[in-house]
């Protein structure tokens, strides 16, 4: 539930804006790493948010028009059944900040554009507050409104980058389940206020919520290895402390892991992982770790397709 088709955004730019440049064989790889639903949101934090986030949507959509032969646009639940069946990839259009929605009637315009997910917040905005603020800002009143009409309108709630009140604070004012779509638990890294508590967790559970786990390194392990049995760790605490209906992926990478693509100052791929292959890498795992078949499917999709059918449909 967070996933991208490719962290080398000149080359995402070039498939999204000149046609014929995405070809077979990069569909081939997409569908090779045993992915069926893409939601390849990204945050834009600073300049004008309403006109990046607007181009965003526009280009996907135009993306998703040019190439209809192998991708589906992911607008209700079964537009999910229809991508599997129909041997093409579904994109869930979001954004992970939302500085964008001016006004409470600009979630109407987004939400017609075909956004589906938006992140409430990344940084600190109108909303509330984010991970790295050190004033522990809760859900403001604006952010009460822009929750209420996402709620109406069925678009669902992301907090993976909200600080700890605000976190709370949207799960107690949504009323319907909200999404955790990439983060860790804090349990298991306890210096990083990017990665969720237990309360969180447990409140998140209780109102029908689901948290997918990254694979970015900083969130998974601290130390000299990192590797895939690190993320089922976070995987296990989930699934132990509230239930497997409520943890699923939300690997933040593409195929290729980020070390190359972003040019990272310091590692942040995990060791050992053939990134084309991290789902089936997780199915292996979760297996070794004796999860029954029903549950891995639920990991795999099944839980995040439950609750954002609640979300949109409700």
């Amino acid at each position: 539930m967070l996933g991208l088709l490719t962290l080398d955004f000149k080359k995402l730019d070039t498939w999204r804006t000149r046609p014929a440049s995405f070809r077979l064989a990069d569909f081939q790889r997409l569908t090779g790493s045993g992915i069926t639903v893409f939601h390849p949101a990204v945050g834009y934090v600073e300049g004008n948010i309403y006109a990046e986030s607007s181009a965003d949507i526009t280009s996907w959509d135009a993306f998703i028009d040019s190439y209809s032969q192998y991708f589906i646009r992911v607008c209700n639940p079964a537009d999910v059944s229809r991508a599997k069946s129909e041997g093409k990839l579904g994109i869930i259009v979001g954004q992970q900040n939302s500085n964008h929605f001016r006004t409470v009637d600009d979630v109407d315009a987004f939400y017609a554009l075909g956004q589906r997910v938006s992140q409430l917040t990344y940084r600190d905005n109108a909303l509330g507050g984010g991970s790295t603020d050190p004033a522990e800002m809760g859900l403001t009143e604006y952010g009460e409104q822009v929750l209420a009409r996402m709620n109406r309108l069925g678009m669902a709630a992301d907090i993976s980058h909200c600080g700890d009140r605000t976190t709370l604070d949207v799960i107690e004012a949504s009323a319907k389940p909200v999404l955790i779509t990439h983060s860790n638990c804090r349990a298991l890294m306890p210096h990083s206020a990017r990665c969720k508590t237990d309360a969180a967790i447990r409140k998140l559970a209780a109102t029908g919520g689901v948290m997918g786990i990254t694979m970015e390194r900083l969130f998974v392990g601290t130390g000299n290895t990192v590797t895939m049995e690190n993320v089922l760790d976070h995987v296990d605490h989930v699934a132990k402390l509230v239930g497997v209906e409520h943890v699923g992926l939300g690997t933040d990478v593409d195929l290729d892991g980020r070390d190359g693509a972003l040019a990272a100052r310091k590692k942040n791929d995990l060791d050992g992982l053939q990134y084309s292959r991290k789902i089936f890498e997780v199915t292996e795992g979760l297996i070794r770790r004796k999860y029954s078949k029903a549950n891995i499917q639920l990991i795999l999709g099944g839980n995040f397709q439950r609750a954002l059918t609640s979300i949109w449909q409700g």
